[in-house]
């Protein structure tokens, strides 16, 4: 085991370790949020360009944050969305296009209606009232759900709640900055409900899965070192009986 090559495979295998420990490391500093939010962080309202900029994802300990802001509705842009569920009981959101920049806008959930009657007939309500007057709007801010491939039956229904999915049915949208999450109105209008949102769960300060990626990085570490000795042991037993057989032969 003290052969050059032998040491020098130990020096490779202390470098790999020292990467994985570094590694392992790294994983659980992440894993431990050494700046969590105080209780009750998401039920203090917050301006929306503080907690979030447009075009970026919302971190997760903002998912849920109570926000405001205020914007003109956009005419046309008044969409429903199906699948939504209130304390239990599923329906339809109305959506629309909030523009609260010069440039830059945010889907807004704004109220649920049990069927889809009662939310086309909020749609033409609203559509009605959007005459350009700024209004503000009070609600939870929430990562987007993602698109989803609609029924054949009806290629302009949604049953997810998407900005980037509402972004492709919007009007005056060239050069259009869009925030990535949506706003969920606490507060409906148009003879709407208000949406069902509770305050979001207290999240752990631990990430458990990124301790379990940290002690693979050491296990990964202790294995080079294994694999060391293991290769080395069956070298140097190899050896031995060679020399055994050597001697046995020299003998007869």
């Amino acid at each position: 085991m003290l052969r050059g090559r032998w040491i020098a495979m130990l020096l490779l295998c202390l470098v790999v370790a020292g990467v994985f420990a570094w590694l392992g490391q790294w994983q659980l500093e992440r894993a431990i949020e050494t700046d969590p939010p105080p209780p009750g962080a998401t039920e203090q309202v917050r301006s929306l360009d503080e907690v979030v900029a447009p075009g970026e994802y919302l971190p997760e300990p903002l998912v849920g944050q109570r926000v405001e802001t205020e914007g003109s509705w956009i005419p046309g842009d008044f969409l429903v969305v199906g699948s939504r569920f209130n304390d239990g009981v599923e329906g339809y959101w109305v959506t629309g296009q909030l523009r609260v920049a010069e440039r830059v806008s945010v889907a807004v959930a704004i109220g649920w209606a049990p069927d889809r009657r009662s939310a086309d007939a909020a749609v033409e309500r609203l559509e009605a009232e959007a005459d350009g007057q700024v209004v503000e709007v009070t609600g939870r801010i929430i990562s987007d759900e993602g698109p989803s491939v609609p029924p054949r039956t009806d290629p302009m229904q949604m049953d997810r709640m998407s900005p980037a999915a509402l972004l492709s049915r919007w009007h005056d949208v060239e050069q259009l900055d869009v925030y990535r999450p949506y706003l969920a109105s606490t507060t409906a209008t148009a003879g709407l409900d208000d949406i069902a949102s509770p305050a979001p769960e207290e999240s752990s300060p631990i990430n458990w899965l990124n301790v379990f990626y940290a002690a693979e990085w050491v296990i990964f570490a202790g294995f080079a070192f294994y694999l060391w000795y293991r290769l080395a042991k069956d070298a140097w037993e190899r050896e031995l009986e060679e020399f055994e057989d050597a001697e046995a032969s020299a003998a007869v």
